[in-house]
């Protein structure tokens, strides 16, 4: 291994056990993805889902916050300086893993940073022993979830007058 390879590749594992993506030598990643609690970095964590939820998407407060937060585990993205940028949360209940709350930054959608907060989450879901996760994308972005084998189930439903579907996929 080279040292980009060295430097990044633990950042880029793929959804498929055993897989790992690579980066093109002339692209490095302009952030860090990493797990953290919610008692470690909640103010980070707070600004990114006020942005996009509250602010972008008009998502009530009330709703926003659930109270679910301290238990869940948290995948953060930063720059390299350290400013928030996008963030997604995993709760587990025995093997069954819930993915919710992602949020990236306007600025930095398509750029990666919602994958590298999927497949973070995906990962720590797997190494906890979750055979099953879950998600309730909202419709524009099940696209995204796809490429990560989510399935669709059932019907599309409005929450907060936003279209969702419910997505599975098997983690072994």
């Amino acid at each position: 291994m080279n040292f980009f390879e060295d430097s990044f590749a633990l950042d880029l594992i793929s959804s498929d056990p055993g897989r790992t993506l690579k980066l093109s030598p002339m692209v490095q990643p302009q952030y860090i993805t990493h797990l953290v609690t919610w008692q470690a970095a909640e103010p980070q964590l707070r600004a990114i889902r006020t942005e996009v939820f509250i602010r972008e998407q008009h998502i009530p407060e009330a709703l926003e916050w659930d109270g679910k937060d301290p238990q869940a585990i948290h995948a953060l993205a930063t720059e390299f300086t350290g400013k928030p940028i996008g963030t997604g949360r995993l709760l587990l209940n025995g093997e069954l893993a819930h993915i919710g709350r992602m949020a990236v930054l306007p600025g930095w959608r398509g750029k990666g940073v919602g994958a590298s907060l999927l497949l973070c989450l995906l990962n720590e879901a797997r190494q906890r022993g979750a055979g099953e996760a879950f998600l309730n994308a909202q419709t524009a972005a099940v696209p995204f979830y796809e490429r990560f084998d989510f399935v669709r189930e059932g019907a599309e439903y409005f929450e907060e007058g936003i279209p969702h579907y419910r997505m599975t996929r098997t983690l072994v």
